[in-house]
């Protein structure tokens, strides 16, 4: 499995709930991620998602795009928190060593039902 496979399926745990099972695949516990709403350390963003999970269990994520590149993967999609809810366009950036995650960076911005560019965010 290369490095943005590897990502992608994740990913795809993460929101199928599956989140102890794609940490225990795919997750180095010594990495550290950058999202300034959870303590340092893998361990406090897992128990995040758990409880994202809880909170937002119909959640989706539709990947528009995803790109490698040496050990980095970058993944863009939409994220919908609730069936017909709150859609967040949402950037992972992943660093990747011996086919674990090793670093993670997030950035998301909620989608407004009416977007002055045409061309929209994707």
């Amino acid at each position: 499995m290369n490095s943005k496979e590897i990502v992608l399926d994740f990913l795809k745990l993460l929101v199928a709930g599956k989140i102890d099972e794609g940490y225990d695949k795919y997750v180095d516990p010594n990495g550290k991620h950058h999202n300034q709403h959870y303590p340092k350390g893998f361990s406090a963003l897992k128990q995040g998602m758990k409880d994202n999970h809880v909170q937002f269990p119909e959640k989706t994520i539709n990947v528009k795009t995803a790109l490698s590149e040496g050990d980095k993967v970058a993944v863009h999609s939409l994220v919908v928190l609730n069936p017909g809810n709150v859609q967040v366009a949402v950037v992972h950036v992943f660093r990747l060593k011996d086919g674990k995650i090793v670093e993670m960076w997030d950035c998301g911005m909620p989608l407004e039902d009416e977007q002055v560019n045409e061309d929209g965010v994707f």
